[in-house]
């Protein structure tokens, strides 16, 4: 007992580590609540997008600043924001398919990143944090950032719960109750913009849709109740969050592929085992079918 004890508490001892821990639960409860609405929408690709989208936004507060992290998050947040209105701007006005406005707007915002990237020598190594993340690395700027924007994201998605809930499920009761739903698909572009630059640098690029979409995947094999599914999601990111960086500590892998297996375990578990939708569940049903139809 005494040894999980100084092995839980042993890393407290360094500011950076409860820096880190601080700013993992908030970007896993963060990620993982504006995640739920990224499943049940089916909008991962979107999500995917606009975390390679902002790769331009990045490049450019580099160049002008040298590495510095808060002009680093002040371009990206422009970057995504302006990206996030313009994917939604151009699949509404030129009558494409929302994947299609997607694709042509993420290679493009891509090829751009890189090829300002490819004219400073010596950025690779600076890339690597961005591509995936550097939580220990949190300074206290960074997390009264994270703090506050992600803040201002569960305040707008708790003030719009219900008519993001309407605009989701049922366009026509929008449409029949005067539901400005063009204005809460911006908003919730934006609202997701903006939580994948807070977390930038703690999952990273590369494996920021694994936060944003495998927790709320993993609430929705538990529970169908909108509420409780944030709930559990949120739960679940904060869990991942923390319990992949003392793995993170203890193994000395990188912190965000630490956290994302973590999430990718928990849902493995979940997928096996749920109650009525795991799959361990599912064959047991299949091979009783008529011990389940006499409990019902």
């Amino acid at each position: 007992m005494s040894q999980l004890v100084h092995l839980l508490i042993d890393p407290l001892a360094y500011p950076f580590m409860i820096r880190g821990l601080l700013a993992a639960v908030l970007v896993g409860i963060v990620c993982a609540t504006v995640g739920v609405y990224i499943v049940l929408r089916g909008m991962a690709f979107f999500g995917d997008a606009l975390a390679h989208a902002i790769l331009p936004g990045v490049a450019v507060g580099y160049l002008v600043s040298g590495g510095d992290q808060a002009v680093l998050f002040w371009f990206a947040l422009i970057t995504a924001v302006l990206t996030a209105i313009g994917i939604g701007a151009v699949s509404k006005g030129a009558a494409l398919k929302e994947d299609t406005a997607i694709g042509i707007v993420f290679a493009g915002m891509f090829a751009l990143g890189i090829a300002l990237i490819s004219t400073v020598r010596g950025y690779a190594v600076d890339l690597a944090h961005f591509l995936f993340g550097n939580v220990l690395g949190v300074s206290g700027q960074d997390l009264w950032l994270i703090f506050i924007f992600g803040g201002v994201v569960i305040i707008a998605i708790i003030l719009f719960y219900k008519e993001f809930l309407v605009i989701s499920f049922d366009p026509v009761l929008a449409a029949t109750l005067r539901i400005p739903a063009d204005f809460l698909n911006y908003l919730l572009f934006v609202l997701l913009a903006i939580t994948i630059v807070v977390s930038l640098q703690t999952v990273g690029v590369a494996l920021m849709l694994a936060m944003l979409v495998t927790p709320p995947a993993t609430a929705y094999l538990l529970t169908r109740r909108l509420p409780t599914m944030m709930l559990a999601s949120a739960a679940i990111g904060a869990f991942s969050g923390v319990v992949g960086l003392y793995l993170s500590y203890y193994v000395s892998v990188a912190s965000g592929a630490a956290i994302v297996l973590v999430s990718t375990v928990i849902f493995l578990l979940v997928a096996l085992f749920a109650p009525r939708r795991g799959w361990v569940w599912q064959r047991i049903k299949s091979q009783h079918p008529a011990s389940s139809v006499s409990h019902r």
